[in-house]
């Protein structure tokens, strides 16, 4: 996974050095690593703490907290890959008496279930899981805060309830479960629910004074499944690499893409700041760029994953204390220095070795209207259409095998496009969910609802 940080360039790594170093310094922690990823592969790690002589390296374990909720999420969607569950169905169909039976799983995944953010005195994080050993003890008796499927609200206790599922359908705790079928495969063997040496101790600085004291590391019990997880950077630069790409042994490249994907409605202040949910992942705008990850937090940690699919380019930062550096900021900043200061190249433009005919006789400029569009084909007999100019919809279609295509992202996703073609198997329009692309403006030989104008195109009388 590690390779020699000569990769990166000295000026890059002295900006990643630079970042975090401010970051450890303004935010007064204790200690704080990192990690770079690029291409797959581990390309940087740096340290910074206030020990003389001492820097933790990228196997020193932290709490990793909410980031915990990535891994519970891959876990239900093998479940849902698998054909066990259906990410549609309410929670009563496979753990019922919950009291919370009506959300959908897929609305657990989101925080779209309605549930309280946390579970009810005393707080959670710094008490014993044993005083919680039932999960009515989780929830409480008013566990509903919102309608179900009305708002993004984000929920400790709704993880618990997944992880719990974890355990019905596999007959086994949900640590075991999480070990067997993502951490082992992955190769993520530092990473675990209890500490294990070297691990870094969990500290509250004390906000008017530069002086500390220890946090106690409490077992979540029945909330393990929301933020109990140590691990290191050299892990969790695995679990980026992962949730970027896939691994067909954990989940597929095409099941973690759907984490990524939004699937919770924004709050406006979630909005103001480019922010959004998807299943198990948050997912940022920054800088102009799309960012997905999560951030995580417990009492002595903080813990940030951030993924810059389209740079290639992953950051992991973690840091051992309450409060401080924000941490998901400066790992999206890792990520930014990497990517200006060394773009990916792309690869090399190749023609395709082979194109169907049918498909070729398609591309080029068609009409919604007035307003030009461009088909292009663009991998195999995959095809694009978007404006030619100005602004109007555009997405990307799969080809479906029959003729038709998919479409796969903004307005068209999900809407079939299909070439009508006349009784001599001349092509008449394209059809995209009843909308009629023609070769020309209006073109009066192609179906055009409302009909077209018998007096043509005219100037000012």
């Amino acid at each position: 996974m590690t390779t020699p940080q000569d990769d990166l360039l000295p000026a890059t790594r002295r900006g990643l050095l630079h970042r975090i170093a401010v970051a450890q310094t303004e935010g007064r922690a204790p200690s704080l690593v990192a990690a770079v990823v690029r291409g797959g592969q581990t390309v940087w790690n740096g340290a910074r703490t206030s020990v003389d002589g001492h820097g933790p390296d990228e196997n020193v374990q932290y709490r990793i907290g909410s980031i915990t909720k990535t891994f519970t999420a891959v876990l239900v969607l093998r479940l849902r890959d698998e054909g066990v569950l259906d990410l549609g169905d309410p929670l009563e169909k496979h753990l019922p008496g919950t009291g919370a039976g009506e959300i959908t799983i897929a609305e657990l995944l989101a925080h779209t279930g309605g549930l309280a953010a946390e579970s009810p005195a005393p707080w959670w994080e710094r008490t014993p899981g044993s005083l919680r050993p039932e999960l009515s003890d989780v929830l409480g008796e008013q566990p509903f805060r919102h309608p179900v499927g009305r708002r993004h609200h984000y929920s400790n206790p709704g993880y618990t309830l997944l992880g719990a599922l974890v355990e019905e359908l596999r007959g086994a705790p949900w640590e075991e479960v999480l070990r067997c079928e993502v951490l082992e495969p992955l190769g993520l063997h530092r990473t675990s629910g209890r500490p294990q040496a070297p691990h870094a101790g969990g500290w509250a600085v004390h906000p008017w004074a530069d002086v500390m004291m220890s946090e106690p590391t409490q077992d979540l019990g029945r909330m393990a499944p929301a933020g109990q997880l140590w691990s290191t950077t050299a892990d969790l630069a695995r679990f980026a690499v992962f949730l970027a790409r896939g691994d067909d042994r954990v989940l597929s490249a095409e099941s973690v893409r759907e984490m990524r994907t939004p699937a919770a409605p924004p709050e406006a202040a979630e909005l103001a700041a480019g922010s959004a949910y998807g299943l198990g992942m948050q997912i940022l705008h920054r800088d102009g760029r799309m960012l997905v990850g999560h951030s995580g937090s417990l009492p002595g940690f903080l813990a940030g994953l951030v993924i810059g699919v389209e740079d290639d380019v992953a950051a992991v930062v973690l840091s051992n204390c309450t409060s401080g550096p924000p941490v998901l900021t400066v790992a999206a900043d890792l990520v930014r220095i990497v990517a200006e200061a060394e773009p990916r190249i792309p690869e090399p433009w190749r023609p395709m070795t082979e194109a169907d005919s049918s498909v070729l006789e398609l591309v080029g400029q068609w009409y919604w209207g007035t307003q030009a569009f461009g088909l292009r084909l663009v991998a195999g007999r995959d095809v694009a259409l978007g404006p030619l100019s100005g602004i109007g919809r555009g997405a990307r279609f799969r080809a479906n095998g029959d003729g038709t295509w998919t479409g796969l992202d903004g307005y068209y996703a999900g809407e079939l496009l299909r070439a009508v073609r006349r009784q001599d198997g001349s092509v008449s329009h394209l059809d995209l969910g009843s909308f009629v692309f023609t070769r020309q403006p209006y073109d009066d030989g192609a179906p055009v609802p409302g009909g077209v104008d018998p007096e043509g195109w005219r100037g000012i009388q």
